[in-house]
């Protein structure tokens, strides 16, 4: 058997659990073994009371004191117990388990898992794992993985999976030359994937973790020298000419360039008027003014008698682009005749939008990842540029630029990465950087602040919302179970519905939706239909909403800083002053410190260094990837020590065997042939 085997024949997996392994994208024994652990539970000593740690996950023994309180509010059923022992006392809290009144009696004994919070002196746990003494004591001193799970798919359910696949040798065979593996110290392949997935011990979790994300760096970047090597030297047969339309909107447009934004239209300009095809990257911070760079190519792009395309990672996004660019037009009078071209369009529109672009009626064309659909035939595609470009990966550019000859590659994200790394990531393109805000752009309020505060956050956004301001607000997780002591979306809903007012409309939006309904969702906001969103990351790179002022960021310790100021940059782009509350689950000093950084900045660039600087070992777990690049286990902040070892690696490999053709790099070769190379999961989370 291979790593091609469908998941269906692991032993207990039928067609009803197969579904539910394909919601998270699984369907072949390879998609399991690289189903990483989000985190791992480790069962230490049952703790008293009086020993807990206030903002951690503790596990308790305790003594169910009184009776069970049991009450409903609206749809939720919020049951209340008190627990106590000889030191103290603890109140835990569980919402929609009403079960749980008759199977608590008073005097019962239970050891209880979950995270600690203190206010007003007393001490009180919600959603609280629940555990008799000896099923506890069978679990202390273990490290069990946890599993990013999907609503009826539980953590056993994977474990169990693993274990059969870990007995099939030829699903975990090595790949590395040995001469690599010894000079990076590096543990053997086989080894890595046991010990991510059922460690011995910690230690054993940092090295597996290390081999890994070496491998992910190492194929990707061995794939992204590869095409430097293809473009790199491709002359260009698309040489354009200065345009006076691009002069003329300069001339119009109610605000002036920064010197950032002149500088990087210098760059661009030189690329399109020069010998060789442009491969560029555009970075800078949300609100930098990279659009209005990417429309001045396009525009450029037009007046020299070509097509354009520029693809978005949403649809919303999309729409977004193009009713710009129409306002552009008939504001400007400019000659570009733009269509839209989404997934969610119908057969006839999309017929339609198909014979504008063959026969180049449409010389500008905007969408998703339809525009690289087999259906699309462009007429003379010249230019091809991509907003939020990690969100494609090197492939789907790729895709893109293969629908004319030689077409010029244009690459934009707001996603602020130290140069250092960009160069590594971004290894077959030239970059650019818009490191200057307009200067009428109020900047974002910030504040850091623990749980005890939400109260005061939520009258805050009531507030906003009087006013006729709108409010995101950022859980880590979409449903309960996926990491324990982190808020989900699905259960914050509810929670807040019952706590705001009942004339705010209230919607929850997370990457697990039909895409149809994340569109509608994020319309229905953009349209200010919904009041407060409660979501995911999905918003990252979603929606442009002007009147949305304040987002509230839940167990931010859960995120890298990076991140975080991508999740703040959906807020502050209206005439009015917004605000960014970072709400840590956790009151630890060096937690509350490293979240401070952004109350300090709004400069993307200065924080980006800052995660760097401060990204450690010792956060291995418990902080969210940054989303850039979104590896499978890899994080270019945290892990940027290996990313540089692998681009090292990488290098001297191709120096040595540019086809890889010896025989210690034939396995290598096989895997990047076969596409494993590219580990970057593109699923929304």
């Amino acid at each position: 058997m291979g790593s091609d085997m469908d998941i269906r024949e692991i032993k207990g997996i039928g067609d009803k659990t197969a579904g539910l392994f394909h919601r998270l994208g699984i369907y072949y024994a390879q998609d399991v073994l690289r189903h990483y652990p989000r985190d791992y539970d480790a069962f230490g000593k049952a703790v008293r009371i009086a020993e807990v740690k206030v903002g951690e996950i503790n596990s308790v023994g305790g003594t169910v004191a009184g009776t069970v309180q049991k009450k409903k509010v609206r749809n939720l059923t919020i049951v209340n117990v008190r627990v106590c022992d000889e030191s103290g006392s603890l109140m835990l809290t569980f919402f929609n388990m009403p079960y749980l009144v008759k199977m608590f009696k008073t005097g019962g004994v239970y050891v209880f898992r979950g995270r600690v919070q203190g206010r007003d002196g007393a001490l009180f746990m919600e959603q609280a794992k629940i555990f008799k003494p000896a099923e506890y004591d069978m679990l202390e001193g273990c490290l069990l993985p946890r599993y990013p799970l999907t609503a009826g798919l539980t953590n056993n359910m994977v474990m169990k999976a693993v274990k059969q696949l870990l007995n099939i040798t030829s699903l975990t065979e090595e790949r590395l030359p040995e001469a690599m593996r010894q000079r990076y110290h590096l543990a053997d392949y086989r080894r890595a994937v046991e010990d991510i997935h059922f460690p011995g011990r910690a230690e054993a979790v940092y090295r597996a973790r290390r081999r890994l994300v070496f491998d992910e760096f190492l194929l990707f970047i061995v794939a992204v020298r590869r095409m430097k090597e293809q473009v790199e030297a491709a002359e260009s047969t698309a040489v354009m000419l200065e345009v006076a339309d691009t002069e003329r909107l300069l001339e119009a447009l109610p605000y002036r360039l920064t010197e950032a934004q002149r500088r990087t239209w210098r760059e661009v300009k030189g690329d399109l008027t020069g010998q060789y095809v442009m491969n560029r990257l555009i970075q800078g911070d949300v609100g930098s003014g990279k659009t209005i760079i990417a429309f001045l190519a396009l525009l450029m792009c037009v007046g020299n008698g070509y097509q354009g395309a520029m693809m978005a990672p949403t649809e919303v996004l999309a729409a977004q682009h193009f009713s710009m660019v129409q306002d552009m037009c008939e504001r400007y009078g400019l000659p570009l005749k733009p269509v839209l071209l989404t997934g969610s369009m119908g057969a006839a529109s999309k017929k339609e939008a198909y014979a504008r672009i063959k026969d180049g009626h449409a010389n500008l064309v905007l969408g998703t990842h339809a525009l690289i659909q087999e259906k699309v035939e462009y007429k003379n595609l010249a230019l091809v540029i991509t907003d939020e470009q990690h969100r494609f990966g090197v492939r789907q550019r790729e895709s893109l630029a293969g629908k004319g000859e030689k077409v010029h590659v244009l690459v934009m994200s707001a996603t602020p990465i130290p140069r250092t790394l960009a160069i590594i990531m971004y290894g077959d393109l030239h970059v650019s950087v818009i490191d200057e805000l307009p200067a009428n752009r109020l900047a974002i309020k910030n504040c850091v602040v623990d749980t005890h505060y939400r109260e005061t956050a939520y009258k805050f956004i009531i507030g906003e919302v009087s006013k006729g301001r709108q409010a995101y607000v950022i859980c880590p997780m979409v449903e309960e179970g996926e990491l324990e002591g982190v808020e989900n979306v699905a259960d914050y809903t509810e929670k807040l519905r019952n706590r705001l007012p009942g004339n705010i409309q209230l919607a929850s939006l997370h990457g697990k939706m039909r895409p149809a309904e994340k569109n509608r969702i994020m319309e229905e906001f953009a349209a200010h239909n919904i009041d407060v969103l409660v979501a995911t990351t999905v918003i990252e790179v979603g929606i442009n909403v002007p009147n949305a002022t304040v987002m509230m960021v839940e167990n931010a310790e859960r995120f890298g800083l990076a991140q975080l100021h991508q999740l703040r940059g959906r807020v502050g782009r209206g005439a009015h002053q917004s605000y960014c509350i970072f709400v840590s689950g956790s009151e630890r000093e060096d937690v509350m410190k490293r979240l401070e950084i952004l109350g300090q900045s709004n400069d993307g660039f200065f924080i980006a260094g800052e995660d760097l600087r401060l990204r450690g070992p010792g956060d291995l777990f418990g902080i969210r990837q940054s989303g850039i690049m979104t590896f499978k286990i890899g994080d270019i902040y945290q892990d940027a020590d290996i990313l540089k070892e692998a681009a090292e690696a990488a290098d001297q490999l191709l120096r040595d065997d540019p086809l890889l053709e010896q025989a210690d790099n034939q396995q290598l070769e096989k895997y990047i042939e076969e596409g494993l190379w590219n580990f970057v999961d593109f699923r929304t989370i």
